[in-house]
């Protein structure tokens, strides 16, 4: 697909500099290796982009290199995708896998492994190394992928820009008798319309008592007047995710809707307000629940109320840390991205879930989108 975007695309010389820094953090834990499976881990380090499946393809990253595991049959596949540059060791359909990691590696190595691996892959290489020479590498690479560079923020910028003008548009495609699917369809032909990666990389669209449910319903509902509309969407862009979600009514809205719409927006602006430097991500949910609690909602996750974290990190992958959930430590800094979306559920009535996203700074908190203006103008 050609680019034709404003914004630069993640080079070969970024992915140098993250596969360096995690070669050192190998040599600082004393590992000899890590071994990415065809996650967007690969991906992030190496460049190569590979769906997973039962075969094992990935990357053997060693203090000094990096190798590419492939089966035998791909190999001229993977020579013809773009990556940083390592040799291509190959296994045959009748050989074991971990038996060959093994031998790249020194007598007694010990070997980090992504997080995402699928288990019969762990299950293999316990076999082959012994479970206690295995060690977790997702701290390791979580760590390494949490802070985004400039190239990153700039991209998921776009992206959201991307999805918050698909957002418009919708909204000017739904009128009564209109369906779920068709608005999916629109939403997904504009994205593709706008030059993302293979139109939207999810969408959720509900009407009226749907919206309560926060991942929507089964079956392919109808709109009609007075009814709630939810829509979730988000697209790629070299990789990177958008993420955006607005709650509207398209008439006057009742009294308990704006009301309950007002509520949601404040506790979204709470948890803006609370993401300051050094904060720690669960007093960011904390924020959230504070003002449903001083509005008679929750407390907890009780219902009506908030059911759910108030919000995940985004990147490579649309749900990755840091969390912004009760409990977690992790303090805010500079290069960090995540949602807002405070959700309230109101059971057998609707939901509202307005979600935006928030990258710091070294100066603090910024919107990658402005937020939702009101129960009927879903835009800033």
């Amino acid at each position: 697909m050609s680019w034709s975007h404003p914004v630069a695309k993640i080079t070969d010389d970024e992915r140098r500099q993250r596969l360096a820094r995690l070669q050192a953090a190998l040599e600082d834990k004393a590992l000899d290796g890590c071994l990415l499976g065809s996650t967007e881990s690969l991906r992030y380090f190496t460049g190569l982009d590979w769906h997973p499946s039962e075969r094992l393809l990935g990357a053997l990253v060693t203090p000094k290199g990096v190798r590419y595991i492939a089966p035998g049959f791909e190999k001229s596949r993977v020579e013809s995708l773009p990556r940083l540059p390592g040799e291509i060791v190959i296994w045959q359909e009748d050989e074991a896998t971990a038996a060959l990691i093994a031998s790249l590696l020194p007598a007694n190595a010990r070997l980090a492994l992504d997080d995402a691996l699928p288990l019969f892959i762990y299950h293999q290489l316990a076999g082959a190394f012994g479970a206690d020479r295995l060690v977790d590498g997702g701290r390791l690479i979580r760590d390494l992928r949490l802070r985004k560079s400039q190239t990153e923020i700039a991209l998921i910028q776009y992206a959201m820009g991307l999805t918050l003008e698909v957002h418009r548009r919708a909204h000017s495609f739904i009128k009564p008798g209109v369906r779920s699917s068709e608005v999916v369809r629109h939403i997904d032909e504009q994205h593709r319309a706008l030059g993302a990666e293979g139109g939207s990389s999810f969408c959720i669209v509900s009407f009226g008592l749907a919206t309560s449910l926060p991942h929507g319903a089964d079956g392919d509902h109808i709109y009609a007047p007075g009814d709630v509309v939810l829509v979730d969407t988000g697209c790629r862009l070299d990789g990177y995710h958008s993420d955006l979600t607005r709650t509207y009514v398209l008439e006057e809205p009742t009294t308990e809707f704006a009301a309950a719409w007002a509520i949601e927006r404040e506790a979204q602006q709470a948890v803006f307000e609370a993401a300051r430097l050094g904060a720690s991500c669960g007093s960011l949910d904390d924020a959230a629940r504070r003002v449903l609690a001083e509005h008679g909602l929750g407390p907890d996750y009780a219902l009506p109320g908030l059911p759910h974290r108030a919000g995940h990190g985004l990147g490579m992958e649309i749900h990755e840390e840091p969390y912004i959930v009760r409990g977690n430590a992790t303090r805010l800094e500079s290069g960090m991205c995540f949602s807002n979306e405070p959700m309230i559920v109101f059971p057998g009535r609707f939901g509202i879930r307005l979600e935006d996203h928030i990258h710091m700074t070294e100066t603090g908190a910024e919107w990658f989108t402005k937020p939702a203006k009101g129960p009927t103008e879903p835009f800033a």
